[in-house]
């Protein structure tokens, strides 16, 4: 790099970090990354920096906005939120400590979700970075004399050449599995001199301004370089940025929104750019490294991993069928091929660059590949995704958190229909069961893998197999063993087939309520039933049954019932009664009041949680935003609809907050929703056409998505 343009580098940093002052107001300046950096209960937002679905992600080097001291930056991040690898930071000090552990203290941190710049002000080191989608553009700018400054890595293998390219070779470790990532940096000056000392790399600079410049790879070292001189061949930094945001504007501005508060419009949007921080697109140069260690050719499809499909299939997959079909139809067909290249043959569940982490309870990428093909996506292999989610059920465990053949539990779920519960004080008797934390979690492993069977059912009938949807089907109610009539709850049943006592619906089966439930208690696993609502309105005594048992959650609250905190269920936060906006299986409960025939109460309710819980501050997110999991239920409940049931063709129709919402899609078609008087009290649907017709119901066909109709809604306030 010329010495002029490394002067300017803090300037031109600093300028992609106010574009929006200088330029027309696009969508990405309505994004505030800081939204939920501070965590009521479960893990904070992060301020994620890459392009939409990039494989270069940057990470702040703090987990919680509220953390006064902070470790080296990681320079990637394979999987969201954890698993950082090349350690990287600056040392402005005596030559005694250049090794030392390092923690700092941070200040003046600006985010974008193209740039960020922070200064670590106990030893007065500004650093910048703008990311590329497989490199970065970097810079530390040394504030204060000292005796030494450098910039120290740390990786398994590292070596800085005659060429002044240094390579790193570090880990990135999975919960049950690890992969090798490959960095290569340039510099623009060269260093006076470099050290190593164990799995740290110090080069020692004599300017007050180094700039870096940096690739990475799944492939190999030489993957890293060519990724860099690919996509930053100079070392214009606010190039970089500029091209950063263009791309964010591409992706956001899919969505046109009127009306509306600026804190509804930045809420809206950040929700959106937080939808498009996963999957991450791992192709380079038309190849990628696979779970059996060998080097692929994308054969013209590119390939994806890390996801969450616990939390992502109820609406982050769905939200991308509608704007990314394509990429849907890549992410699922790289689900196809994950399953091939684990020595198991399993279908993942929360499948990472190393391997399937395996965590949460269930599979549910079945529900993924069903919601996507009925919704009309194609480009992948159903056969392909049946044969291995087919034999992913009838070979590997159920139980929570294990990845491993089948057990004791799963032969008794297979004969009985229900996964059996201990009774309080009784010992675990499966050694596969994590007995620390996860427990058995029998009645939310019942209902999930109900509904599997539910979407398994549908693929079998698409590909003609009347035999296997026919066993499926049946599969598909085994959640009603676990009703109970008297106390109107599904509840955990022992190996005897006994309900187990005492029960209490709030404080339900050891730490954290794992015993029974997932991160949640009995009120919420009423509703977990997403394929048979209409069973679940006919257990409960009809339409007006429904709305009763729906009051009876809102208005039922825990008082002083968790006497410790190891009681609370993890999901206990963003609490209206006994529904908790903070976690995934209650999002669509919101809607069920449209199963009752009271639509105007699912519309009160959704505005609720929005103003309560979707807020523009760094409380705004009351549970962990999973990459698009939890804001996917921003997107489409301020936009006025939302997807009850994925695996159904169509959507429940809420509460639109904007005057107008156009969804360009791509194929040439713009479905709008026109809703000009609403408003913050006008949360009432009056009336609804589609198409110019009257919606009959409460019900959005997919169709009239993909046709490009028009929901025109008469909104009011009372």
């Amino acid at each position: 790099m010329k010495t002029s343009s490394m002067k300017t580098w803090c300037a031109a940093a600093a300028a992609t970090l106010s574009f929006a002052a200088v330029w027309a107001k696009e969508p990405v300046d309505w994004v505030n990354t800081e939204i939920g950096t501070i965590s009521h209960l479960l893990v904070p937002c992060f301020q994620t920096v890459q392009l939409p679905n990039s494989m270069l992600r940057f990470l702040p080097p703090y987990r919680d906005y509220t953390e006064d001291r902070v470790g080296p930056v990681k320079l990637q991040n394979p999987a969201h939120r954890n698993g950082g690898v090349f350690s990287c930071y600056p040392y402005s000090g005596p030559e005694s400590g250049l090794f030392s552990r390092w923690f700092e203290t941070w200040d003046q941190e600006h985010a974008t979700p193209y740039s960020y710049d922070v200064v670590f002000d106990g030893c007065g080191v500004r650093f910048s970075i703008a990311p590329a989608r497989q490199s970065a553009i970097a810079a530390f700018e040394f504030r204060r004399e000292a005796e030494v400054r450098a910039i120290v890595f740390e990786g398994d293998e590292a070596d800085f050449a005659p060429d002044g390219v240094l390579r790193v070779k570090d880990t990135f470790r999975g919960r049950a599995s690890s992969a090798p990532v490959w960095l290569a940096c340039e510099f623009d000056r060269k260093p006076v001199r470099t050290e190593r000392k164990g799995r740290k790399t110090a080069l020692v600079f004599d300017a007050p301004r180094v700039a870096m410049k940096y690739g990475v790879s799944y492939i190999d070292a030489g993957q890293a370089e060519a990724n860099l001189r690919r996509e930053i061949p100079g070392w214009d930094a606010a190039a970089v940025a500029a091209e950063g945001r263009r791309q964010w504007n591409l992706k956001l501005g899919k969505i046109e929104i009127e009306g509306g508060t600026d804190d509804e419009w930045t809420v809206f949007y950040s929700s959106l750019w937080r939808c498009y921080e996963r999957m991450v697109n791992v192709t380079e140069d038309g190849r990628y490294m696979g779970w059996d260690g060998k080097v692929h050719d994308s054969e013209g499809v590119d390939y994806y991993t890390d996801d969450w499909i616990w939390d992502s299939y109820r609406a982050h997959h769905p939200l991308m069928v509608i704007l990314e079909p394509a990429a849907e139809s890549a992410k699922l067909t790289s689900y196809i091929r994950m399953s091939r290249q684990n020595k198991e043959r399993w279908m993942p569940t929360f499948p990472v660059q190393s391997g399937d982490n395996h965590c949460m309870v269930n599979r549910h990428a079945a529900i993924a590949f069903y919601d996507a093909w009925v919704k009309g996506v194609r480009g992948f292999d159903l056969g392909a995704a049946f044969a291995a989610l087919d034999y992913t059920e009838r070979t590997e465990s159920l139980v929570p958190w294990y990845r491993g053949p089948l057990t004791e539990l799963d032969r008794f779920y297979k004969e009985h229909g229900y996964f059996p519960a201990l009774n309080p004080g009784e010992r675990e008797t499966c050694p596969a069961v994590d007995t620390n934390w996860e427990l058995r979690q029998t009645v939310s492993v019942t209902q999930g893998s109900s509904y599997d069977a539910w979407a398994l059912a549908g693929i079998a009938r698409v590909l003609g197999n009347d035999e296997a949807a026919a066993d499926y089907e049946r599969q598909s109610r085994n959640y009603r063993n676990l009703w109970d009539p008297k106390t109107r709850f599904f509840r955990p049943k022992n190996a005897a087939g006994e309900f187990v006592e005492p029960f209490d619906p709030i404080i339900c089966g050891g730490k954290g309520a794992r015993n029974y439930y997932t991160e949640n208690n009995a009120w919420t696993y009423i509703w977990d039933v997403q394929h048979d609502f209409a069973y679940l309105r006919e257990l409960l005594g009809g339409p007006a049954g429904l709305a009763k048992r729906l009051d009876e959650m809102l208005n039922t609250g825990c008082g002083n019932r968790f006497k410790y905190v190891s009681e609370m269920p993890d999901g206990a936060t963003g609490m209206m009664g006994m529904f908790t906006m903070a976690n995934e299986p209650s999002f669509h409960i919101p809607y069920l009041y449209n199963y009752a025939g009271e639509p105007r109460k699912t519309q009160k309710f959704v505005r609720k949680t929005l103003e309560a819980w979707y807020r523009n501050d760094r409380m705004g997110m009351c549970g962990d935003e999973d990459g698009g999991g939890a804001c996917a239920y921003a997107v489409f409940s301020m936009m006025g609809f939302y997807p009850v049931t994925p695996g159904l063709a169509e959507y429940q129709l809420g509460s639109p907050v904007f005057t107008r919402v156009t969804i360009h899609q791509d194929n040439g078609r713009d479905f709008v929703i026109d809703a000009p008087k609403a408003g913050r009290d006008a949360k009432y649907v009056e009336r609804a056409r589609l198409g110019g017709r009257d919606l009959a119901g409460t019900a959005i066909p997919h169709a009239s998505v993909l046709a490009g109709e028009t929901l025109s809604v008469d909104m009011t306030d009372f």
